[in-house]
């Protein structure tokens, strides 16, 4: 018989995760277009249809690369049509065919197929191959047990051995690309090996499965033994009177792990204590109560216990905005931080330092970060720490040991990622005990505190998914170390404004609720604000200001007590030295005039910028340079320097050529019991001098701020904010710069940098030229 006479054309219908064999009767349902097209197709001819099975089930309009090559020709025995358009159908399958060629012009799919028929000669080598296949099949049959026995009747009957090959390949379970692989098997001998080689690997895994099984029975059996055990053992402790003593905290800890999530770490140290504890002769044993703890301690850490932060940026905003004034890098940093966090899918929390003078919101923004996030919040105080057992804490060798200050305020938070507050950092201490710093290298290093250890816990706990605020005054009083490993976010002084602001929106209402006071029981006139930031305080931050609003509404509240009235108090400028006393910082601004040798520089400290009045005399004596006022090593340096510049310049500035082998130059700074260093008072005292030395006033509208070299020129200084601020503040109208700080007048705040007039230089001589009166 030739190929031709195997061809014809039949309706093709695709299947999903199936795969039908030769003379297997299946019920299938369809329910595409062109599956039902097919189906009906087929009916109106001869009720043969190939079914050919699909390579990705999830393919819905599948194209001829979509299919298998290699198909069963079926006969529909019967067909019933469904709701929804669907058919349900009984095939049976005849014989094997792969596809030539498809014609969709149709509604259907219309395939030329060439058909195959089993075609075999019995002998010796066919007969033991179907005796091994069946004897192999009836192995399956009896280990699996999934199956009837009957099947192996049916099977053993068949006499037909490409018949028998896919009467076996219909009853296993296998995968679609296996059952597809029997299925291009047309020549029989490859057919029953390839289905020996299967029934064969399948008996191996059932031997496998059986291990298994009767390893975990043995342990469930281990298990139940234990239970009845312990059961035995807590039914002992209660007749001995011990019901709530070492067995009832054992179970309660088991209870716990059963409950709880706990990594297999920690599961494998709880059970290999709770073990140490069952050993124990009671609650007399001292190491019972030690371990004990060590257990409570384990299971109260959150180690997989987190809460799920807020996606709400424009809310987050809101909460921040709501709790502070300002501090825009800050808020802008922490919105940042949630964006990325949303688009990454669990972006590894910044460590973020902020530094700034007291009072200027530093500890009450990490709350307000806490809440705009949805987190828990944390806080660990460091200033004076000087022991490193209390970041990592102390061995469990130790009477007294306890988790580290890390840790353990974890635990209180239960919660694995909070906001956590590391307070003055810059106020730790070192001794004979360790440095704390060093201890929280490891802490505050993304690549490390994934597994923090602590002395005590003795397991590593992951820190990553913290959100790390570090607060300092002094950036200089943070290890270099440490600070390379945070993200430095500098906070300045408040301005005269910003500190009104904040007044009329935080302070002001805060204290009059402390103080049990109604809003129209006090109200304050207008510039009473004002008056208390310039005259009661001076401050960078806000805490003086909102303690002597305090002491106004404390004030108050005793005068509404002892009148026996609710008149509406109202302070206003005229009244308020009579409620508060005097002015603790009266205005003096109007009394500055030009004066020869008195010239005001402006200072950073770690509470904020200052002015720095520097006062010279000059005398006659043997050349000696005197410097008064508490000054530093630098500071003396940079008078030095000023000096040996003026000397080099005696003619240009009309001195004598011996001057300072017949003067005495004296520079004082007021304020004497307070120290003073730095570089930065080099052209305030260069220039000073040479007011002094050549009679010229100096202006006293002027402040001024910039390192000197022996050259005259002017190097750039830091902290330019807030010495700015400070100089505003008394009334200085023009300052003067180094040429290298003119992009920091940006930082500056807009309402300050109006009012005043900013002078970059390069040299001394545009200084003198600017500050001194012709």
């Amino acid at each position: 018989m030739s190929d031709n006479d195997n061809i014809e054309t039949l309706p093709l219908l695709p299947l999903r995760g199936m795969v039908v064999f030769p003379y297997m009767m299946v019920n299938l349902d369809a329910g595409r277009e062109m599956s039902v097209a097919a189906v009906e197709e087929a009916m109106l001819n001869d009720s043969r249809i190939l079914l050919v099975a699909q390579q990705d089930a999830d393919v819905n309009n599948p194209e001829l690369q979509d299919l298998y090559q290699v198909g069963t020709v079926c006969e529909i025995k019967h067909m019933q049509r469904m709701p929804g358009g669907m058919v349900r159908l009984l095939v049976e399958g005849i014989q094997r065919a792969s596809i030539r060629s498809i014609n969709k012009d149709r509604d259907c799919w219309q395939a030329e197929v060439l058909t195959y028929e089993d075609d075999f000669e019995e002998n010796m080598d066919m007969e033991a191959l179907v005796r091994v296949v069946v004897q192999e099949f009836e192995n399956w049959v009896k280990a699996s047990r999934k199956i009837p026995a009957e099947a192996i009747v049916s099977v053993s009957i068949i006499s037909d051995a490409g018949r028998l090959a896919d009467t076996i390949a219909g009853h296993i379970n296998l995968k679609l690309e296996q059952r597809q692989e029997l299925l291009e098997c047309i020549d029989i001998k490859d057919r029953l090996e390839h289905l020996y080689s299967i029934l064969r690997r399948e008996r191996d895994i059932l031997k496998i499965e059986r291990k298994i099984g009767d390893r975990v029975k043995k342990q469930v059996e281990k298990v139940q033994k234990d239970i009845y055990l312990r059961e035995k053992v807590k039914a002992i402790y209660k007749e001995l009177g011990d019901k709530n003593g070492i067995q009832g905290d054992i179970e309660k800890y088991r209870q716990r792990m059963k409950d709880g999530d706990y990594p297999k770490a920690v599961i494998e140290t709880v059970e290999k204590e709770i073990n140490r504890l069952e050993r124990q002769q009671g609650y007399m044993s001292q190491e019972a109560g030690v371990i004990s703890t060590y257990i409570e301690t384990l299971l109260d850490m959150p180690w997989r216990i987190a809460t799920e932060d807020v996606n709400d940026i424009a809310k987050a905003e809101e909460i921040l905005n709501e709790d502070h004034y300002g501090l825009e890098k800050v808020k802008e940093r922490i919105l940042e931080f949630m964006a990325v966090r949303q688009l990454t899918k669990g972006q590894t929390a910044p460590i973020l330092c902020l530094v700034g003078p007291p009072g200027v919101g530093k500890t009450s923004l990490a709350t307000s970060v806490a809440r705009a996030l949805g987190r828990k919040f944390a806080r660990a105080s460091l200033g004076g720490v000087h022991d490193e057992a209390e970041i990592r804490g102390h061995r469990r060798t130790y009477v007294g040991a306890m988790p580290g200050r890390i840790l353990e305020a974890l635990k209180k938070t239960g919660s694995c990622n909070p906001v956590f507050l590391l307070d003055e950092v810059d106020k730790m201490g070192s001794d004979y005990k360790g440095d704390p710093t060093s201890a929280l290298l490891e802490v505050l290093d993304p690549a490390q505190n994934s597994t923090f250890s602590d002395h005590y816990v003795e397991l590593p706990f992951d820190l990553s998914k913290v959100l790390w605020i570090v607060t300092a005054n002094d950036i200089n009083g943070i290890p270099r170390p440490l600070l390379d490993r945070m993200e430095v976010i500098t906070l300045s002084s408040y301005t005269s404004q910003e500190k009104l602001e904040i007044a009329k929106q935080f302070l002001v209402p805060r204290q009059r609720e402390k103080h049990g006071l109604l809003a129209k029981q006090l109200k304050l006139g207008a510039g009473v604000l004002d008056k208390l930031i310039s005259e009661y305080t001076r401050e960078a931050g806000v805490r003086e200001l909102e303690r002597v609003i305090g002491k106004l509404c404390r004030k108050v509240a005793r005068k509404l007590v002892e009148s026996e009235d609710n008149k509406v108090k109202t302070i206003t400028t005229r009244n308020l030295e009579d409620i508060l006393g005097r002015a603790k910082f009266p205005e003096k601004k109007a009394k500055r005039k030009p004066a020869v040798g008195l010239c005001t520089g402006m200072a950073w400290t770690q509470v904020g910028g200052d002015t720095l009045p520097t006062e010279v005399n000059v005398f006659p004596g043997k050349g000696k340079l005197i410097l008064t006022g508490k000054l530093g090593d630098v500071m003396k340096e940079s008078a030095q320097a000023a000096l040996s510049y003026i000397r080099s310049r005696q003619r240009v500035l009309g001195l004598k050529a011996n001057f300072y082998e017949k003067q005495d130059i004296h520079i004082h700074f007021p304020e004497g019991a307070i120290p003073k260093d730095g570089p930065s008072a080099g052209i305030t005292m260069a220039t000073a001098m040479i007011s002094a030395l050549t009679g010229k006033k100096v202006r006293s509208d002027v402040a001024m701020t910039g390192e000197i070299t022996i050259r005259g020129n002017v190097l750039a200084i830091g902290g330019l904010k807030e010495k700015v601020i400070a100089a505003y503040r008394e009334g200085m109208k023009t300052i003067i710069l180094p040429k290298d700080n003119e992009r920091d007048i940006e930082d500056i705040p807009e309402e300050i940098r109006q009012q005043l007039e900013f002078v970059p230089v390069e040299h001394l001589d545009k200084v003198l030229e600017t500050a001194l009166l012709q």
